[in-house]
């Protein structure tokens, strides 16, 4: 590259440059009247940029607001103790899982959880706890 074709490409970049400078200058947003810079909120609370018509204006009553969560009636407690099937336990793990009669939901048990020794395809009753993967079986005992 030579020379003059270097001096070329600066002299373009130069008025490059120069030619973006005067759009800036050209669309600047400095310098707006307060009108031009207000939003407001229309009736369905969407942002517009004229004044909402007072004769869709509701009245909102600030105790029907509900910020957060609403709070669950009581429930009536499910049935706590729960009939299953074992469908599989691995004694060297440590671990199996529980086949839940009424939901058919496989719930996890681990061996901490069970109070006498079990093998799979043996009914059980147990309790349902909220682990951090999921159900887990306490207090798990052979159905009599």
């Amino acid at each position: 590259m030579g020379k003059k074709e270097k001096e070329k490409k600066k002299a373009k970049r130069r008025q490059d440059k120069e030619e973006k400078k005067e759009e800036r200058k050209a669309n600047n947003s400095k310098g707006k009247s307060l009108d031009d810079m207000m939003a407001y909120l229309d009736e369905n609370g969407n942002l517009t940029s004229k004044p909402p018509d007072p004769s869709k204006r509701r009245v909102i009553n600030h105790e029907d607001i509900q910020v957060g969560v609403a709070r669950q009636e009581d429930r009536e407690p499910e049935d706590v103790i729960r009939k299953g099937q074992v469908i599989f336990f691995n004694d060297a793990k440590g671990y199996g899982f529980i086949c839940d009669m009424q939901t058919q939901q496989n719930v996890f048990v681990h061996i901490n959880n069970i109070s006498e020794p079990i093998k799979e395809k043996d009914k059980v009753v147990f309790e349902v706890e909220r682990g951090p993967k999921g159900l887990t079986a306490v207090k798990v005992k052979k159905a009599v």
